[in-house]
């Protein structure tokens, strides 16, 4: 599709950087805002209305919360092509709402790299369903907009405003910027067990 409406989104993440502002103009415009852990916890305490991840995948985290978001309801919602009238249709079959926007920043594993912690604390900054959104979203950037960074909410909240909706170039352009971030991610953590003992 050539331009996108965005109905419901996704939010989760560490940097909170501008999020309460860009949460407040979401929901300013009736988009629904599913989140989860802190992300969840910030927005509530800012007064706004938030749909629990696991209110929509009637699952709880699990593994002190290494696993919150991997679930069909979710990635289900996200990699749905919303042009294939098959896809749409499976969505239905099992219940599963699309998303239409996801805004993801990862745990910050260079700043947990200066605290020299042991290796079993270091494998807890790795974020693993941050990059499995990011990556979903960004893949399926034809039927979702990704946002992986809070310098793009301005830019985000222009291309909202349009009434058709959000542009495929702009969608590109962030699933370009996604797929940057998470590579020089999974870089830096390879680098770091390629130096490090067991």
């Amino acid at each position: 599709m050539d331009f996108l409406p965005i109905k419901r989104a996704l939010l989760s993440v560490t940097d909170k950087s501008g999020l309460k502002e860009f949460a407040e103009f979401l929901h300013s415009r009736q988009v629904e805002i599913v989140s989860t852990g802190g992300t969840m916890k910030f927005l509530k305490e800012a007064g706004l209305p938030v749909t629990a991840v696991e209110s929509v995948t009637s699952f709880p985290e699990i593994l002190n919360g290494r696993v919150k978001t991997l679930h069909p309801k979710i990635h289900g919602g996200i990699l749905a092509d919303k042009d294939n009238p098959e896809h749409m249709e499976t969505l239905k079959k099992h219940e599963i709402a699309p998303f239409d926007l996801v805004c993801v920043n990862l745990y910050a594993f260079a700043s947990a790299l200066q605290k020299k912690l042991p290796v079993r604390n270091m494998v807890e900054e790795i974020d693993i369903g941050g990059p499995c959104l990011m990556r979903a979203t960004a893949k399926n950037f034809h039927s979702m907009l990704v946002l992986p960074d809070p310098k793009y909410y301005l830019r985000a909240m222009e291309e909202i405003k349009n009434p058709d909706g959000v542009s495929l170039a702009f969608r590109k352009e962030m699933s370009a910027q996604t797929f940057k971030i998470t590579s020089e991610y999974d870089a830096m953590i390879s680098l770091y067990l390629e130096g490090v003992g067991v």
